[in-house]
């Protein structure tokens, strides 16, 4: 089973071409609900998106929510995408399963991908030509990652945490979680022409349209897919996103993947 977050739709493709190649079902971490279990023997992964070089809090309440002797005895593993580097974010994941189950993952992978977080100053989309040249590397990158998840390789930590990774990741993760998470730094504009598209981008289904624009709840992630969406780019967060670009993931990584009940979203 595979467990994923993803917002602009770096980490849904990745993770629809690593369930082709190892057969394992997907479930999308926010969904609400009960939480599908493997069945005996399965391996459990974890697919989400670094944010300022922390693990999304949505990623780390779900496996809060997991029943603890569902980890037992499993082969655990974790894949992230990043822009560029992790920091020690996948460290502190593996410490997280740690105080789950008694021992950490068994192997730890990074994958780049496009940059699309813009919500801090310094933060901004990648040129169109390195976001291409980065779509273009990852499949190879995960299938080499899949081919080790095949064979439950363990003791693996191939992540690229970056310089002084501790520093990025004690330092700016934190300012991430003040800032970076507030819904009522989100606006929209008078170009928004109510089309609705900033809503369906919500992985957490916390937009509503009223009389035609949008509006945020409090369940906000902060994964930016609905500035990424606005095709009128009316919605801004405060004045962090002034001048900034836009990205969305384009095709999916590979044409024959197995898409799941949230990929016309994510």
């Amino acid at each position: 089973m595979i467990y994923y977050y993803s917002g602009t739709g770096n980490t849904r493709r990745a993770a629809q071409f690593i369930a082709c190649e190892t057969g394992d079902g997907l479930h999308f971490i926010p969904a609400s609900g009960e939480v599908p279990v493997p069945a005996e023997g399965e391996s459990m992964g974890f697919m989400f998106p670094i944010y300022s070089w922390g693990v999304p809090p949505v990623v780390t309440s779900f496996l809060d929510r997991l029943p603890r002797d569902t980890m037992q005895d499993r082969y655990i593993w974790a894949v992230c995408t990043c822009g560029d580097e992790a920091g020690i974010a996948m460290r502190l994941f593996s410490r997280h399963i740690r105080k789950l189950r008694g021992r950490g993952a068994d192997a730890l992978f990074s994958v780049i991908m496009p940059n699309d977080y813009v919500l801090l100053p310094g933060f901004d989309v990648d040129f169109p030509e390195v976001a291409a040249a980065k779509l273009k590397a990852a499949p190879q990158r995960l299938m080499s990652i899949a081919r080790l998840v095949n064979s439950h390789a363990k003791g693996v930590n191939d992540v690229h945490e970056g310089s002084m990774p501790a520093l990025r990741t004690r330092i700016v993760f934190p300012l991430f979680r003040r800032w970076g998470i507030n819904p009522g730094r989100w606006r929209v504009d008078a170009a928004c022409i109510g089309c609705g598209k900033c809503a369906a981008s919500c992985p957490s289904g916390n937009i509503s349209l009223t009389r035609g624009r949008p509006v945020w709840g409090k369940n906000c992630l902060s994964c930016c897919a609905c500035f990424h969406s606005c095709p009128e780019r009316a919605i801004s967060y405060g004045s962090f996103t002034r001048g900034k670009g836009q990205y969305l993931c384009p095709d999916p990584l590979r044409h024959d993947v197995k898409s799941d009940e949230h990929s016309d979203k994510r």
